[in-house]
């Protein structure tokens, strides 16, 4: 049992649905971590893409797995730094290769092994805020929280886009939406821990929202989380 003060909190939903930008600065205003889960599987993705691993072949990513070292490292400039093997691999985990590599790789069930156990890790003495696709349906079904948010597909990928371009990177916009499509299908239809609403989940769709309003809303539901917290052990006490 965790601290009642020490929640945790499980956001889940598709790609770009603003879980990654929520989760961080809603662990920034709670002082939480942040446990970016989809930044794991990506930097396994790269790992492999540096390897020349198949993704078919599982045999060699259960290996990359068992040989790489993955770490979530607090940015005293902001947010998290992903390193993989002691290199900062934060902006190389986020180009558009390794982004359509990313569900491949992440559908692979030793793959997901690996990444759940180090999850659960990391985040079973709470005070976390855990975001992905399977967080609250794989990784923590017992999440103090369970968030699932999301946004249309189309306004998903204009978000992606945009981003994209800012970074310099050419890209049609309508391709951009197609593999948001395609991505969700990966991550729907997948055998191992395909990505469905959790059960309790309280549901939010950012696609009218920005961040801050987002933002809002989610603390709104820890308030409401931490007084069903106290109302029930003051029950108990009564």
């Amino acid at each position: 049992m965790t601290d009642r003060k020490k929640l945790i909190i499980a956001i889940d939903g598709p790609s770009g649905a603003g879980k990654s930008t929520a989760s961080r600065l809603l662990a920034e205003r709670l002082g939480y971590l942040n446990i970016d889960t989809g930044a794991m599987y990506r930097s396994v993705a790269l790992a492999a893409h540096r390897a020349g691993i198949d993704p078919e072949n599982h045999t060699a990513l259960e290996e990359l797995c068992d040989r790489i070292d993955i770490r979530l490292e607090v940015d005293p400039r902001g947010g998290l730094r992903v390193m993989l093997d002691g290199e900062d691999v934060s902006m190389a985990i986020r180009t558009p290769e390794i982004s359509r590599l990313t569900p491949l790789v992440a559908a692979v069930p030793a793959v997901r092994r690996a990444m759940v156990t180090l999850q659960r890790r990391l985040g079973r003495d709470g005070g976390v805020v855990l975001e992905g696709r399977d967080i609250g349906t794989v990784v923590f079904p017992d999440a103090d929280l369970k968030v699932f948010l999301h946004a249309s597909a189309r306004e998903r990928g204009r978000r992606r886009w945009l981003e994209l371009k800012e970074k310099g990177v050419e890209v049609d916009l309508e391709q951009t939406v197609r593999e948001v499509v395609e991505r969700d299908r990966v991550d729907m239809e997948r055998e191992e821990a395909p990505l469905v609403r959790p059960d309790g989940a309280v549901d939010i769709d950012s696609g009218m929202l920005d961040v801050d309003q987002v933002v809002r809303l989610l603390l709104d539901e820890v308030d409401r989380t931490l007084r069903k917290r106290r109302d029930t052990g003051a029950a108990r006490k009564g």
